[in-house]
Formats: C-alpha cells, sequence, structure tokens
C-alpha cells in the first residue's frame, strides 16, 4: 500500500449536489486545482472540479451527488499518494519528514527527537524531546541547524549556548 500524505480536512458540506468545504493542510494549496484525484480512508476518487472560495477549497468527488453523501465525509482527510508530493528546493523539508528525527549536537551528542514544528511566521522552530520529556526550542536557522538526512533520520545542530 503506498504511503499517504495529508493534504487537507473535509470541513463541512457545501450545497445540496455532493461539494464539500476543504480546509488545506498544505504549503502549496493551489494543487487542488490541478489534481485529477484523492483518496479518502484508501479508496480513491475522481474530483469533478475543485475552487477556492475565501479560505477553503470547494470540491465535488465523484460519486458523492447529495448533501447527505457530503456529510459522510465530514471531518475525513484528503490524502495523495507520497510520489504525488510537490518537489521541494534543495535544503527544504516537509514537517512529516521532520517529525520524529533524530537530533545530535556537533559532538554527536544525542540531544532528543524532533516532536512538533512551530510556524512562527520568519522561521520555523523545532520542538525537541530528550528521553526524560524535557522539551528544548531550536530555530530552524542555517546558525543552529547544520544538517538534515531524512533517510537517515539524524539533525545535527549547534545549539546555543543556553541550551544545556
Amino acid at each position: 500500500m503506498a504511503d499517504f500524505i495529508t493534504i487537507g480536512q473535509i470541513v463541512a458540506p457545501h450545497g445540496v449536489r455532493g461539494d464539500v468545504r476543504i480546509y488545506p493542510d498544505t504549503d502549496f494549496p493551489e494543487r487542488f486545482l490541478h489534481m485529477k484525484r484523492v483518496y479518502i480512508d484508501g479508496t480513491q476518487y475522481e474530483i469533478e472540479h475543485a475552487s477556492f472560495h475565501k479560505r477553503v477549497v470547494l470540491m465535488k468527488l465523484a460519486g458523492i451527488n447529495d448533501r447527505n453523501a457530503a456529510e459522510l465525509l465530514l471531518k475525513k482527510e484528503l490524502q495523495i499518494p507520497r510520489e504525488n508530493l510537490t518537489p521541494l528546493k534543495k535544503g527544504q523539508y516537509y514537517v512529516f519528514d521532520i517529525i520524529g528525527i533524530g537530533v545530535y549536537d556537533l559532538h554527536d551528542h544525542y540531544l532528543g527527537t524532533v516532536t512538533d514544528v512551530l510556524k512562527t511566521g520568519s522561521n520555523d522552530v523545532y520542538v525537541v524531546t530528550d528521553a526524560e520529556g524535557k522539551e528544548t526550542l531550536l530555530a530552524a536557522i542555517h546558525e543552529v541547524v547544520k544538517s538534515i538526512d531524512v533517510e537517515t533520520k539524524k539533525m545535527v545542530v549547534d545549539p546555543p549556548e543556553w541550551v544545556e
């Protein structure tokens, strides 16, 4: 079975013809306008049309032809296979590839695991949790994060002096 990635969630039906409102959970919301199919609970649905309305995507899925059918999809996640992800530039990573990665300092001392990524506006902040549950916040900037290898699940950082 393919590795599926969530790109949005159905938040409400829209109208009486089976359209749904989707809250996008992607850095590339324009993808919804060009997609041909999506997966919900492992079932493939063909997309008949999609458009933006304010902060949501309005979508019509083949086979969902009335409001009752659309309501059955409420709170379901829209997913795509990993191979359909938008390619990133060198040095950019998807959040789901960062969560769970081991974090080490420049001396290969284990600091913990990335348990969350906070979006602050200027730069992301990685929440690193050690074995005792202590959290350390590290700015996702070149001065702190020296390397990330998603294949080996290892991040090397040069933490600020105040980090023990």
